[in-house]
């Protein structure tokens, strides 16, 4: 049954391939399924010679729902999705910065209660949360924490306050989840998955598995020592690619030149609070403003330098710029392929298509994806 949830329409064949069962184990299930209503037939497929196959879909009405909490240094979203991964309510989002741990904890057991009782379609089967950090998936532990911060363990606390199956996954792992089911690179077994947000992560796609390193933790792009500014970390070290190429860098870069009275559209902005937020410094780069593009193709450039390295270990066939920063990708791509000519060796980049992705709420998806493929199933 998972495995029709990830495609609109299947074959009892296609279902068996990707589950890897046998075709009459599949089929007798799904004629099982079709019976209790919570799988339909829904015609034929196209064929290339021979009899036609019968294809099937889930009757998502007669399903549960899935709930999906994304969580970013700044930002907590919420929504629920059912198992056509369709978001059945709309998304909501909050101010809430993870840097304080007990007020994020709190807003976040808030919006999710209230999210949960204004409920009232199908139940509620699983949730699934992501954030950033050394995430531990089996145990739902943020090892970026200590064991006595509120958000070490916010998957156990998220579990036990709605009382709902609650699983965990690192930001960065699951937009690419998300990208390897329903992004434009699905077919490929080789993706690399940039999340370009406040900091700059990885997910990877290797030989069509999900990689994460012997201990888990792979994908660390923030933190390689690409940077020849002397700025120290979010990690505690110097040099680290984070802090010329997240989105954090370039409104960092952006207010700084505002505040030496430059001209730009958000100047009125910044004189009137202080401070510009990232999606306006993107608004305004979409909108032709000269130093938000001049900031965003800084940090594009350092990013390309970055990729560059990552094609040179892995030698994949798709890199895909997702996450926040995917917002101003017209604006990134042509930087990143100028460093990439500059930076990688020809003979392995021209193998490597960069694309920059077009789903939207790519972590919130990826988030019904843990969730569906991790869960223990209550139809």
């Amino acid at each position: 049954m998972k495995s029709l949830c990830f495609a609109k329409m299947q074959a009892v064949a296609d279902v068996a391939a990707r589950a890897g069962k046998s075709i009459p184990n599949v089929t007798k299930t799904i004629n099982e399924l079709t019976e209790l209503g919570v799988v339909l037939e829904c015609g034929y497929a196209v064929s290339s010679g021979g009899r036609r196959p019968l294809q099937y879909r889930l009757n998502h009405q007669n399903l549960p729902n899935i709930l999906s909490v994304s969580i970013d240094q700044y930002y907590t979203s919420v929504a629920i999705y059912d198992l056509s991964f369709e978001i059945v309510t709309p998304v909501q989002t909050i101010y809430n910065p993870v840097n304080n741990g007990n007020e994020c904890l709190r807003a976040t057991k808030a919006i999710i209660t209230e999210v949960i009782n204004n409920h009232s379609g199908s139940p509620i089967m699983a949730i699934g949360l992501t954030m950033p950090g050394f995430v531990d998936s089996a145990t739902g532990q943020n090892h970026s924490y200590t064991a006595d911060h509120p958000l070490f363990n916010l998957c156990k606390t998220i579990q036990d306050l709605s009382g709902i199956q609650t699983l965990m996954e690192n930001d960065s792992t699951a937009i690419a989840i998300a990208e390897k089911n329903f992004g434009q690179a699905y077919r490929s077994q080789d993706i690399l998955v940039v999340n370009l947000n406040w900091g700059v992560g990885l997910g990877m796609i290797i030989h069509d598995r999900l990689f994460k390193g012997h201990s888990g933790y792979a994908g660390e792009f923030s933190h390689i020592p690409l940077s020849d500014e002397n700025t120290l970390c979010s990690c505690g070290k110097r040099g680290c690619l984070e802090v010329e190429a997240s989105l954090s860098a370039a409104v960092s870069a952006a207010m700084q030149r505002l505040s030496q009275g430059e001209i730009s559209s958000l100047q009125q902005t910044y004189s009137s609070k202080g401070l510009i937020h990232g999606d306006q410094l993107m608004d305004a780069a979409n909108e032709g403003d000269q130093l938000a593009i001049e900031t965003i193709n800084k940090i594009a450039y350092m990013l390309g330098k970055g990729i560059a390295t990552l094609i040179h270990i892995i030698n994949p066939e798709y890199v895909v710029i997702s996450g926040r920063g995917a917002k101003v990708g017209r604006i990134l791509l042509p930087q990143i392929q100028s460093a990439l000519l500059q930076y990688s060796i020809d003979r392995l980049s021209k193998h490597t298509t960069v694309l920059v992705s077009e789903l939207t709420q790519a972590q919130l998806l990826g988030g019904a994806c843990v969730a569906v493929e991790k869960a223990k199933w209550i139809v």
